[in-house]
């Protein structure tokens, strides 16, 4: 996909400062990783806790102190940093500008407000909680960031064999796509649903999650002009491999998936790229 490069001042970008919240000597093993991506996209659990989690299997250590953010730095250079964090900057850029009109296009203007991108390495603090490098991307409603340890991209490459950028940017588009559910209301009346319906909390989940999954379709629909020949692929292979029975080889049931099955994945990110309209995603949730 071939984006325009970002205005550096029209993206909030920053860079997380290391909390001391890695494993030992800073790193995680494949095993780990694996553990962590399965808590996070499979089922549901908060990252923090999760890591947590596998901190305590592998035993403590000397934690690894990341570099202290500075406030003082421009976006241009945290963007310039690497090829992904360049990628991600560009991205974040397009999601504002897109999502931002259709905002105003429905009349509603005045209730966009744009998301923050922290790319960080080792962990950071956040509003959910502790993050780590080892999780891979999430967004947290509680401050509006997306948070990305770019790492995680080689993780999507290279174990789940999910490579490419167009797979990248549907990973940002997706978690950006949580922030269009938390400024419309319809995160807090999923949360709602699920506290109201706990026996159903995992399908409301999954709702959830493919409506995100198809309002990044909706992005690159919309920006159809930028999708180059083999982006489509590259897309479908990533939903396919984060699928909730691909992660787990289907040893779990549907009563524990929180992201949808693969087919559903690639279902839901076909619909948004195809129609280009977020009127077609709103249907996936049923609690509005």
């Amino acid at each position: 996909m071939k984006l325009n490069p970002f205005d550096p001042s029209k993206i909030n970008v920053r860079r997380g400062g290391g909390t001391g919240g890695g494993l030992p000597g800073g790193k995680l093993g494949c095993g780990g990783i694996v553990v962590v991506l399965l808590g996070v996209f499979v089922f549901g659990m908060d990252p923090a806790q999760m890591l947590g989690t596998v901190e305590q299997m592998q035993g403590a250590g000397q934690q690894q102190q990341g570099a202290p953010a500075n406030p003082n730095e421009g976006a241009a250079t945290i963007c310039d940093d690497s090829q992904y964090a360049m990628e991600a900057c560009n991205a974040l850029a397009s999601l504002d500008q897109t999502w931002q009109q259709r905002f105003t296009e429905e009349g509603l203007g005045d209730r966009f407000v744009q998301p923050t991108l922290e790319l960080y390495q080792a962990g950071t603090q956040t509003a959910c909680g502790e993050g780590s490098a080892s999780m891979g991307p999430f967004y947290c409603p509680g401050d509006q960031t997306i948070y990305i340890d770019t790492s995680f991209y080689d993780t999507l490459d290279r174990q789940l064999g999910a490579g490419g950028d167009f797979a990248r940017y549907y990973v940002m588009a997706h978690e950006y796509g949580h922030h269009i559910q938390t400024i419309t209301g319809i995160s807090g009346q999923i949360r709602s649903a699920q506290q109201s319906d706990p026996q159903n909390a995992n399908r409301y989940q999954v709702l959830m999650e493919l409506q995100a999954d198809c309002y990044a379709g909706v992005w690159a629909g919309l920006n159809r002009n930028a999708i180059e020949p083999g982006d489509f692929e590259e897309g479908m292979t990533a939903a396919s491999a984060i699928g909730d029975d691909a992660l787990t080889g289907g040893r779990v049931s549907q009563d524990n998936f929180t992201h949808g099955t693969s087919e559903q994945r690639m279902d839901a990110l076909r619909l948004g790229l195809t129609t280009g309209d977020d009127r077609r995603c709103d249907a996936i949730v049923q609690v509005r």
